[in-house]
């Protein structure tokens, strides 16, 4: 189970995603799971991946034994999370040290008591013995060929109640034969001024090389981490996406990214920063949890540019308004279309979706008014990109694209005396010169709507069989007529290949709806190449 590396052993990414990230409220990882993640970070190209805890729970027992047999690892080291012996035995009589060895994982962290208080209400045995337990624990997995890195729990504070003892167990971890010690920032209420301090005092008194693990509390993980490694750590815990107890952990990512772009370490086998933002996604997904737009470097919405000002600076150099290439980390470089957008915005986003403005000033300043026109009535373009191309080409070739012209639509919400709903909608249209009426029912008048206008085109369009919408988000915005007030609705469609949004504006809900379906049906025609009638 033991990877090949292209690194050499000065400088540590170790995840600890499996394990601390699992703790975050609303993640419940199967085995499955855990092995799909372990895959993706070994892809990643992190040094060393904590599984969990072997012997604790049986899922995490399973964890190992399936992933010595079903994962070869490429990059990455398995490693198993437990805990020194306990107070009043020795480590090779702990059952749950033997789980340790058991798991057949290379690399061992243990976790530690450094603060003094918790050794003695948590543990309830004496300073001495506290530091008898980390010794024997670590020199008898040293003595059965497993590497070992020691976690010092609550360190921080434990070094600020007293530093003597906190820096004792550092000092005892260290000539026991641990190969990393990790100062732990457990309750997340360091800053990194504090971190940086400690750090460096640490590493000058006991001469042991040593690791941060941040939580996120202040949220300062990040930073936290930072500063460590300027006190010079050279082991950084962390976890994908942040996720971790209570508010989370250091991010992995955007701490992996400043490593390598700011700080020049090679800390990833070369070209892996560049799967970066898939790799990050590829977990969102398997934890069920939504990717965050605004994550720093991997977030759809880390390189994305709305204001005019920025967009004509971007025209220039791209450099001006970012602080990376977003190509680096496997992002891309987007641009809003807004109320705000002035004729570079245009060109630039013309340019990203291959449209070409020949330069036209005139027909650029078209497109700006008609944004700002629709934008003051509330549509809302930079998060419906497949409607703002719609618009945009509709100005380009004189016209809207027609792939059908609708005559009338109509759902009705029918309420039964049994407490029952009946929804029906009913769409007529014409489509290359043929007339065709469609009636559906649906869960909804909404969905009644997509159904029949479904109805209608497939026999037409057998390419909109591949299409499924997979959001759908209603806003009421301000007005000054009460229940008339105008109601935005965003839906976002999908073809197995890709995703787009569109946005409908109108008095009521179902109106606003069949604008957006409308736009949605007319893209994905588009996106298939089907010429328009």
């Amino acid at each position: 189970m033991t990877a090949p590396s292209e690194l050499d052993d000065s400088f540590h990414v170790f995840d600890t995603t499996l394990r601390d990230g699992a703790q975050r409220e609303g993640i419940n990882l199967t085995v499955a799971d855990k092995l799909a993640i372990a895959r993706h970070l070994d892809e990643f190209g992190v040094g060393f991946i904590e599984g969990g805890w072997p012997g604790a729970n049986p899922r995490d027992t399973e964890f190992f034994a399936r992933a010595r047999q079903e994962i070869e690892f490429r990059h990455a080291q398995l490693v198993a999370f437990g805990a020194t012996r306990r107070a009043g035995t020795t480590a090779d009589q702990d059952p749950q040290v033997k789980a340790l060895l058991d798991s057949g994982a290379p690399v061992i962290t243990l976790v530690a008591k450094s603060h003094d208080r918790h050794v003695e209400l948590a543990l309830r045995t004496t300073l001495d013995e506290n530091l008898e337990m980390v010794r024997d624990t670590v020199s008898h997995l040293r003595s059965q060929g497993r590497r070992v890195f020691v976690d010092c729990e609550h360190f921080f504070d434990g070094y600020r109640a007293d530093p003597a003892y906190a820096k004792a167990v550092v000092r005892t971890a260290h000539e026991a034969g641990a190969d990393v010690v990790i100062l732990c920032d457990t309750n997340g209420g360091m800053l990194p001024a504090q971190i940086q301090a400690v750090v460096a005092t640490v590493l000058a008194d006991t001469g042991a090389r040593l690791g941060i693990h941040a939580q996120d509390d202040t949220g300062c993980a990040v930073a936290n981490t930072l500063a460590a490694v300027d006190a010079g750590a050279t082991h950084v815990q962390c976890t994908a996406n942040g996720y971790g107890e209570r508010v989370g952990n250091a991010n992995l990512f955007p701490v992996v990214a400043a490593l390598e772009l700011k700080y020049g370490k090679k800390v990833l086998p070369e070209g892996h920063l560049r799967e970066m933002t898939r790799i990050s996604h590829a977990i969102a997904e398997v934890v069920n949890l939504t990717p965050s737009t605004h994550q720093p470097y991997v977030g759809v919405s880390a390189f994305a540019h709305k204001a005019g000002l920025h967009a004509s600076a971007i025209k220039v150099d791209p450099d001006l308004y970012q602080h990376i290439d977003p190509e680096q980390v496997g992002n891309t470089m987007r641009m809003l279309v807004s109320d705000m957008a002035g004729r570079a915005s245009i060109e630039l986003k013309g340019k990203e979706l291959g449209i070409d403005l020949g330069g036209d000033r005139e027909l650029v300043g078209r497109v700006v008014e008609r944004v700002k026109e629709r934008e003051l009535k509330g549509y809302t373009y930079e998060a419906a990109d497949a409607s703002f191309e719609l618009l945009l080409r509709a100005e380009v070739e004189g016209g809207p694209l027609k792939y059908f012209e609708v005559e009338s639509w109509r759902a009705i919400v029918e309420d039964r005396p049994d407490g029952t709903h009946a929804n029906e909608a009913t769409v007529k249209l014409w489509a290359k010169s043929e007339r065709i009426v469609a009636t559906a029912e649906g869960n909804g008048p909404v969905n009644a709507l997509d159904r029949a206008l479904r109805v209608a085109l497939e026999k037409i369009y057998p390419q909109l069989a591949k299409l499924e919408l997979v959001d759908y988000k209603v806003r009421i915005l301000e007005g000054k007529h009460g229940t008339q007030s105008t109601t935005r609705v965003l839906i976002s469609t999908s073809d197995g290949a890709g995703e787009w949004s569109t946005v409908g504006v109108a008095e009521n809900v179902i109106a606003a709806s069949w604008q957006a379906l409308e736009d949605a049906y007319a893209y994905g025609l588009l996106r298939a190449g089907v010429e328009p009638a």
